[in-house]
């Protein structure tokens, strides 16, 4: 028998220093005040005196990318997966009123290439650039055998604080809250087994025109999940947020009322948001109704901020300052029994 070596078993330490080498620079870009040391140790260490808090609560998130991963795999399309990584985690942790601190990802695949692998690590870190933490470390795993040729996989894990008493939700929500609506850039990171069950039902392409936005259909579908931490949290910092929910699997049903108090219900016009084109083609498309297209899709918010009835306008303009698309999209009322959501407006067709 010849002598073996871990190459010939399918995994190349080389390839795997090369890209820690390539990433190294990206990483040391999204350094941020509390960072400590760099790529390459056992861990990862961060200085939460240095970083400004007092008397701070740890939070913690982790997520991954779901099916959106093949579409960009059959494109060759990898440089925006990375940024909805992040986004997956960091929007979880500021809707409880944190700050994302630093980020760490697992990367796995069957052969490592080091040009894919360093695209969505770029991603990764122009994510953690937008939210403003750092991106201190991860893992790269090449594992032959377990994905085929190009697949791969990611998930990521981010780590907040916030000041004890600056928690959200807040204990004053109640009958009479405003709820406002934050655009998405797109179908984010939900629903896509269910996006390419549509697709597959089609003569489309990925490298086809989209009829639904701009760019071929694969650039359209993998835009980028909208990151809000800045905006949130300068006016959660203002002290106009009561609550916010991060609209993701689920949608508006499924996550409004894991912020919400019993006693209270969500009513909410689907007629006041502006939905993107890529939700009335999907709904058209494959005939999906609009009540599923509620539960899967965040149908073109993102976000959605509790504030006061009298703090409203203030909210909407700050957060517009910040860049955001801002809509008032309900109320909240007093209901019996579980907090719960209702949507008026839907006509059949809907969002169409």
């Amino acid at each position: 028998m010849t002598s073996l070596t871990y190459r010939d078993a399918g995994v190349d330490i080389e390839a795997g220093d090369a890209l820690v080498d390539a990433i190294k620079p990206l990483a040391k870009a999204t350094e941020r005040t509390g960072t400590m040391g760099g790529l390459g140790g056992f861990g990862a260490l961060f200085d939460l005196k240095a970083a400004g808090f007092s008397d701070p609560v740890l939070v913690s998130s982790t997520d991954g990318v779901g099916t959106k991963l093949k579409l960009a795999i059959d494109s060759g399309i990898h440089g925006t997966v990375g940024q909805d990584l992040v986004a997956m985690c960091v929007n979880d942790l500021v809707v409880q009123g944190a700050e994302p601190l630093f980020f760490l990802d697992y990367f796995a695949t069957g052969k490592l290439e080091v040009a894919q692998a360093r695209d969505v690590v770029a991603g990764i870190a122009e994510g953690c650039r937008i939210a403003g933490c750092a991106l201190v470390g991860g893992e790269t795993a090449e594992m032959p055998g377990l994905y085929k040729g190009g697949d791969y996989d990611l998930a990521g894990f981010s780590v907040g604080a916030a000041e004890r008493g600056s928690l959200l939700p807040r204990p004053d929500i109640g009958p009479g809250d405003v709820l406002l609506g934050l655009a998405s850039s797109g179908v984010h990171s939900n629903g896509f087994s269910l996006v390419r069950r549509v697709l597959e039902a089609t003569n489309l392409t990925l490298a086809a025109p989209a009829p639904f936005g701009a760019g071929t259909v694969a650039q359209a579908l993998l835009a980028p999940t909208r990151i809000y931490v800045k905006p949130l949290l300068a006016a959660h910092r203002a002290g106009l947020v009561k609550a916010a929910a991060h609209i993701t699997g689920g949608g508006l049903p499924g996550n409004l009322p894991r912020v919400l108090p019993e006693g209270v219900v969500a009513a909410l016009d689907a007629r006041a948001w502006a939905v993107p084109p890529v939700f009335a083609w999907l709904a058209r498309t494959g005939g999906i109704s609009p009540d599923e297209m509620l539960r899967v899709f965040n149908c073109g918010l993102g976000m959605v901020v509790v504030v006061a009835a009298e703090q409203a306008e203030e909210a909407m303009a700050l957060l517009r300052d910040q860049g955001e698309g801002v809509s008032r999209i309900g109320v909240l009322e007093a209901a019996a029994g579980d907090a719960a959501v209702r949507v008026e407006g839907l006509s059949p067709g809907w969002p169409a």
